[in-house]
């Protein structure tokens, strides 16, 4: 019992420290784009992420520029969010798009985005905390730790009750493991959907009101959570004839369905859900759970009930056939976490360049020691060592494979936190709002550009608006943009803006050649007779965005 605690007190050490994953639905683009200068105000917002989502009831809001809410009821499609929005009393100026969301895996995301109408705000209107409360952190890697530690702790004793007792030996201890296995699962269910309310709404845990944990059970993976609960009840009626290995092969199979029933419901909540050739990563993912919880939870039911005070010649019967179901475990073991890691992973470079990629390798390390370790005790039990003096090189053995296994498992608890290797060049391709958005004057005109993304090279975009003083749009006749790199003896380089509808809009591009000051220069013709330059200095560093000064 001193080392089952110490097992789980090591396995909840190192899932501890794991924060929920961020951003794995990411943020692909927008309409208006993020950063971006429009002539209008929009009737509707559409943003777009890598996988579908789900809007959290009241944490999807556009605010105009005096700060108001415009924004009607969101709706989502799939990867699509769109969000209907009334027209702003002062229209000119920045819009803030603030957003929450449940991605396909059930992670929460929140993120925000602005764009402006003619010119951005001097003061734009800010966004709420986006992120998620320290204790919903700190809770959720616990509630995952405790489901695994259930399954291991219900799967491997009741294995051994039903199939492969000693008729001498008690099987109060074994039994009472394995209810209490049945108690974490129950226990990291219910707090697997307390968690997700706060986790959707961003507060702390202990703030959940009934609405939120309403949209919680009745959200997809609420209901899958609420399908684990009703599998657990069914196996825990099950169970008894069971354990005391007097049940019947039709109750034992109806065991067998339901638990498998059940497993399923782990990777529906998690990456799998989401992932590429859904269907084929469920089945590698409940074939690599349960593996991993008949193998540690044998291993834990030999340690700690079996090896000691057990006849050697009971031990001769019992080791050989959990040597032939460890084995068959690891060959499943190992083949449901090559298909994961395949589909999860996705290129080679993400194993090592990273956090999903290098826990994954750290998994692989010790998960070849573990089975270093079941060779040696599989050699002492096919050479009938262990009735003898082997016994005590057994138990070694097989310690070594129960705290390296239990490592195994914690490792699996922090890598369903992590983002997934495949979604690496997801993440680098978000829309982040880089770039400059600045305003010029003159008495003539009032000009609003953008560049996007602002970065050394010829991929940059030109957006510039032209107004009256007042605000009101101007229609202009003709644009050119004239750039030119100082402290370097090159020449300028202008070229010109092509015109769009509505007028005062128009649209090109830019090259930054090489990294320093570059003046920029805005000509417009107004009409036939009236015609003015705006101008001012961009900073390109090096490998950097631009800044406007």
């Amino acid at each position: 019992m001193r080392l089952l605690a110490a097992v789980l007190i090591a396995l909840g050490a190192l899932v501890l420290p794991a924060s929920p994953a961020s951003a794995h639905a990411a943020l692909i683009g927008s309409t208006p784009a993020p950063g971006s200068i429009i002539g209008a105000s929009p009737t509707e917002i559409v943003v777009t992420f890598s996988e579908a989502v789900t809007p959290v009831d009241g944490r999807v809001q556009v605010l105009d520029p005096d700060g108001k809410r415009i924004s009607g009821t969101p709706t989502a499609s799939g990867a699509v969010l769109r969000i209907p929005v009334r027209r702003a009393g002062q229209p000119l100026g920045t819009y803030l798009v603030s957003y929450r969301v449940i991605s396909a895996d059930s992670h929460p995301v929140g993120g925000a985005i602005t764009f402006s109408v003619g010119a951005p705000s001097a003061t734009p209107p800010e966004a709420a905390e986006a992120g998620t409360h320290r204790s919903v952190t700190l809770a959720t890697p616990v509630t995952r730790f405790l489901g695994y530690a259930g399954l291991t702790l219900a799967a491997g004793p009741a294995l051994f009750l039903a199939l492969l007792w000693p008729r001498r030996r008690s099987r109060t201890g074994a039994t009472r493991t394995v209810h209490a296995g049945l108690g974490l699962i129950a226990a990291a269910t219910l707090g697997s959907l307390w968690t997700q309310a706060p986790a959707s709404s961003g507060a702390a845990l202990w703030d959940v009101r009934p609405a939120e944990l309403g949209q919680v059970l009745t959200s997809a993976y609420g209901l899958t959570l609420l399908a684990r609960l009703a599998a657990l009840a069914v196996a825990a009626a099950l169970l008894p004839a069971v354990l005391r290995g007097h049940s019947s092969r039709t109750r034992g199979l109806a065991l067998l369905a339901v638990a498998l029933g059940g497993l399923v419901t782990w990777p529906l909540t998690g990456h799998a859900a989401a992932s590429p050739l859904a269907a084929a990563i469920v089945a590698a993912d409940v074939v690599h759970i349960a593996a991993m919880a008949v193998w540690l939870g044998g291993l834990i039911t030999l340690t700690v009930f079996l090896l000691r005070r057990t006849d050697p010649r009971v031990l001769g019967v019992v080791l050989p056939v959990w040597s032939r179901w460890a084995a068959l475990a690891v060959v499943w073991l190992v083949a449901g976490g090559v298909v994961q890691a395949v589909v999860q992973v996705g290129t080679v470079r993400a194993l090592w360049e990273t956090d999903y990629g290098r826990l994954l390798l750290a998994k692989v390390a010790i998960l070849a020691a573990t089975l270093a370790a079941a060779w040696y005790a599989r050699r002492l039990v096919n050479r009938r060592q262990v009735p003898a003096a082997g016994a005590g090189r057994m138990r070694r053995a097989v310690g070594i494979e129960v705290v390296a296994t239990a490592v195994i498992l914690g490792l699996s608890a922090v890598l369903v936190q992590v983002n997934p290797g495949r979604s690496a060049t997801v993440d680098e391709g978000a829309v982040r709002e880089d770039g400059i958005s600045q305003t010029l004057t003159c008495p003539l005109y009032t000009l609003q550009f953008n560049i996007f993304p602002g970065q050394i090279g010829d991929n940059n975009t030109i957006h510039a608006f032209v107004y009256t003083p007042a605000g009101a749009p101007l229609p202009a006749d003709e644009w050119t943009v004239t750039s030119q790199l100082l402290g370097r003896d090159l020449e300028p380089v202008t070229q010109p803006l092509l015109p769009l509808q509505p007028r005062h809009h128009a649209a090109g591009a830019i090259t930054f050649p090489f990294p320093g000051e570059y003046e920029i220069k805005f000509t417009v013709r107004i009409g036939e007779l009236n015609q003015a330059t705006v101008k001012t200095t961009v900073s390109v560093p090096a490998n950097s965005a631009p800044t406007a000064r």
